[in-house]
């Protein structure tokens, strides 16, 4: 399997050397679903034309949280003076 590899590595510098970007990223996709597990002819049979790399923090905290859309002219509203806030008067 290590030589398959090796052998996937070789031909997607190449095709990455000839300017032929769509074979590298399919060689590229093959290797990662040996690394992954799949057999070789798992790999080259997957298909993997409709995978979509994902963006670096994408998943992590907050991210399923939606982000708020004011509406047309929203302002926010003035932030507090800092020195006079929290303080009491006698």
């Amino acid at each position: 399997m290590t030589d398959t590899i090796e052998n996937l590595q070789r031909r997607m510098n190449a095709a990455a050397s000839a300017l032929d970007f769509e074979e590298a990223r399919r060689l590229r996709d093959r290797i990662n679903l040996m690394r992954g597990g799949a057999s070789a002819a798992e790999a080259a049979q997957a298909d993997t034309s409709d995978l979509v790399r994902q963006q670096p923090g994408a998943m992590g905290l907050g991210t399923s949280r939606q982000r708020p859309v004011h509406p047309p002219g929203w302002k926010p509203p003035p932030k507090p003076d800092l020195m006079t806030s929290g303080r009491k008067s006698k």
